[in-house]
């Protein structure tokens, strides 16, 4: 593969982008990436409420009594909610070279990355997160019922050693919006947000966590492409 930059840029919304618009413009990043013509990115941004199935979605664990729009989003994992409070991050990222602590060409060392990123950036906004064993995505203990919950959900595709999709953050989202799904088909466990844990949490300060984070496992800094959000 030819590298035409080593440098990642990153970029943040600053209204709703829809979803059919993500998948086509993560693509065309990929593709270029592929080609050695285009920057490997990371993309922060949010979506109007819909539902996303994974390449495991199960159709009985899709209970959407609200109508919202479905979508194959052609990642792997089960059912996903996205929605106007939940921070996502697309990442186009070249796998075939290290970042960080992140082996070249290890699926799994990239899945790890993405969890101790997240892990990271939390603990920085005072929440003791973790990985369970059996279950994807980050989860902590939620300041209301108690129990452990899942704050984020991380769902990948591989092309030709590039990644796409990435990782959906549980900001001050609508969280009864969640009820429209058995999550990751796992019903045994519910969802939480930062703002349970702090009603005045913003999406800034949640920027600035994870970009603080970012260099401790990928090793690299990121260079904004235009000015951020709210």
């Amino acid at each position: 593969m030819i590298h035409f930059s080593d440098e990642i840029i990153f970029k943040r919304d600053k209204e709703l982008c829809p979803y059919e618009k993500a998948l086509e413009k993560m693509q065309a990043t990929v593709l270029d990436i592929q080609q050695g013509t285009g920057c490997q990115t990371l993309w922060f941004t949010e979506h109007p409420p819909l539902y996303t199935a994974g390449t495991s979605a199960r159709p009985d664990d899709l209970i959407n009594p609200q109508n919202y729009p479905t979508y194959k989003a052609g990642r792997g994992g089960q059912w996903t909610y996205h929605g106007p409070g939940q921070r996502i991050v697309y990442l186009m990222l070249d796998l075939s070279r290290p970042h960080g602590l992140i082996a070249p060409r290890d699926i799994r060392s990239y899945v790890q990355g993405l969890e101790n990123w997240l892990i990271s950036a939390l603990n920085l906004l005072n929440i003791d997160a973790f990985t369970r064993e059996g279950r994807v995505g980050v989860w902590c203990i939620d300041s209301l019922t108690r129990q452990e919950s899942k704050i984020a959900a991380i769902g990948i595709r591989i092309s030709r050693w590039v990644s796409w999709h990435g990782i959906a953050l549980n900001v001050m989202p609508e969280l009864t919006d969640f009820e429209g799904i058995i999550p990751c088909g796992i019903r045994e466990y519910g969802v939480t947000s930062l703002a349970r844990f702090d009603p005045a949490c913003s999406m800034t300060k949640t920027d600035s966590a994870l970009l603080t984070s970012w260099s401790r496992i990928f090793g690299t800094e990121l260079s904004e492409v235009n000015g951020p959000e709210r």
